[in-house]
């Protein structure tokens, strides 16, 4: 995440579902204000690059799902979560690059019916994190 404020809006919403954990990278940081008690209820870890993290999770037996736009993704409207998902959220600007993508076990998509043709990335992950949460209610998070 390059926002600050993106980056606030996620942890607020993960500590609404009762999510414990997410994983930026970069120089990712909170806005109080925003993140509100997320930011307690929330361990929010810092790191270098993604890649080494998703590599690690994956060996853990979590699945790995991106929320990206690109070929061979799937609709979130009917996407099966599994209980042990990690979400995968890109860049603002660029999205998930290619080495991120690699690694992925699935890909999920919000449809678009106009224009623009893409969500914020705080708002696609709320939205994603709201269908988890609805196939999963009360998952070990």
């Amino acid at each position: 995440m390059r926002s600050h404020v993106n980056l606030s809006h996620i942890v607020r919403t993960c500590g609404c579902f009762g999510i414990r954990r997410v994983i930026a990278c970069g120089a990712a940081g909170l806005e109080p204000r925003i993140a509100r008690d997320g930011a307690e209820q929330v361990a929010l870890e810092i790191r270098r690059s993604l890649p080494p993290v998703l590599d690690r999770l994956k060996e853990e037996g979590w699945q790995l799902v991106g929320l990206e736009q690109s070929t061979g993704s799937e609709c979130l409207f009917g996407f099966p979560f599994v209980a042990r998902t990690v979400l995968v959220v890109g860049n603002e600007r660029l999205g998930l690059e290619d080495d991120v993508l690699a690694r992925l076990d699935r890909v999920a998509e919000i449809p678009m019916a106009g224009l623009p043709h893409s969500l914020n990335a705080a708002t696609s992950a709320a939205i994603a994190i709201y269908e988890y949460c609805r196939q999963h209610p009360g998952a070990g998070r």
